[in-house]
């Protein structure tokens, strides 16, 4: 179960007349949603991709002694941040999976390569364009180490492709090697794929995707709370509080923070609009970013999302570690609230399946009204195309 809390520490930062007209705006809004060519992550999915995807899976673990994705940006991020969230911190005992190409640094790269040289690795790339550079560059580098021990009959075996149905690099790829692969659909963007294979086959791995699938398609249920929750931002925003924080109080939360980031960054921040997204770790930042945000500037908001009960108790002066640990961040809405911070709530009875995936789906809703009510695009993304031009142009001199 998820509670909602947009106007307890909210309602004195705009006025109820501003608000009732922006809830003027829903049935347009939802209008234009429901009219764009970029939702297919609504559609159910069709059950031989998800037979597929299950086949491919149980085939890696049987034959691998780990599975390398290749991705960065939307099409790993999803996947990376529910990895994490329901992964053990010490000793996990899950099927390794390793996130790639997310980064250009030489040095991990070189540590990566000496780790798998002698291992028995699977690689899934994964790239819509197929000309991503960190994808391209890594999944080069890591394919010569596949094609050093293996012949090319030996090396289809060891690669799984997910891109784009007709065109790109990859795509003329499998068509000329044979490779296994998926399809990434025309009308679903990165940021909005959790629901295709890019994010399910690595989760397949080890997670039922039954319980993922259902569990984010029921999150279609929150359309209202979606739109009140991109309402409520948008007015924030309007008045002065252009910084939107998500704030944590589990580790194993940080990553879903960047998927969040993602999402809303590259959503909305268009032709000089939109609210710059951030993310914090509560009870750590308040040792250190918690000064901003009780006592600086005043531009930003908090978006906290908590939960409440936990499958550990571990006793301190006679309380639950746990318990404390939400008292402290109730607290600390207080303090900011009196400290000119406006603050939502989403809180989580539990870190469950069905909780995560209610809450992928109720934000890339939040995502796309809010991207509607700015008067932008909400599935395009220009800005990330430019530094590529100059990366491209300075690489052919």
């Amino acid at each position: 179960m998820i509670k909602f809390d947009f106007n307890t520490y909210t309602k004195n930062y705009f006025s109820e007349l501003e608000y009732l007209k922006i809830l003027e705006k829903k049935s347009d809004i939802i209008s234009k949603f429901n009219s764009s060519n970029m939702i297919g992550w609504t559609r159910e999915l069709d059950q031989s991709i998800i037979d597929d995807i299950k086949a491919t899976a149980k085939y890696v673990k049987e034959n691998f002694e780990l599975l390398v994705v290749i991705g960065i940006g939307g099409s790993f991020l999803g996947s990376y941040a529910f990895d994490k969230l329901f992964r053990k911190y010490f000793n996990d005992d899950k099927f390794e999976v390793i996130y790639a190409g997310t980064t250009l640094s030489s040095e991990y790269l070189d540590e990566l390569v000496n780790y798998l040289k002698n291992k028995n690795f699977c690689l899934n790339v994964i790239s819509k364009s197929g000309t991503t550079m960190e994808t391209t560059i890594t999944y080069k580098v890591l394919k010569d180490v596949l094609k050093r021990k293996y012949n090319s009959e030996e090396l289809k075996k060891h690669i799984i492709v997910t891109t784009d149905k007709e065109k790109g690099s990859l795509r003329e790829e499998v068509n000329t090697l044979g490779y296994k692969s998926f399809v990434i659909p025309n009308d679903i963007g990165g940021r909005y794929s959790f629901i295709t294979p890019a994010h399910l086959l690595p989760l397949s791995i080890n997670y039922d995707i039954d319980d993922i699938i259902k569990g984010y398609f029921h999150g279609k249920r929150l359309i209202d709370r979606a739109y009140d929750y991109a309402a409520t931002r948008y007015l924030l925003s309007k008045h002065g509080k252009v910084v939107e924080n998500y704030c944590f109080c589990e580790e194993n939360m940080l990553y879903f923070g960047e998927w969040l980031k993602q999402l809303f960054a590259e959503t909305e921040g268009k032709d000089g609009k939109g609210i710059f997204p951030t993310s914090t770790l509560y009870t750590r930042d308040l040792h250190s970013l918690g000064q901003f945000i009780q006592d600086g500037n005043k531009i930003l908001f908090e978006t906290y999302i908590k939960i409440k009960d936990n499958n550990y108790y571990l006793e301190y002066n006679g309380k639950n570690l746990n318990d404390i640990n939400n008292i402290v961040i109730d607290s600390v809405i207080r303090a900011h609230s009196e400290g000119n911070v406006a603050c939502l709530e989403i809180e989580l009875d539990k870190l469950t399946i069905e909780n995560i995936t209610n809450l992928i789906y109720f934000f890339q809703l939040s995502a796309a009204f809010s991207g509607y009510l700015f008067e932008i695009n909400p599935f395009n993304q220009p800005g990330v195309e430019i530094y590529k031009k100059e990366v491209r142009k300075s690489l052919e001199n």
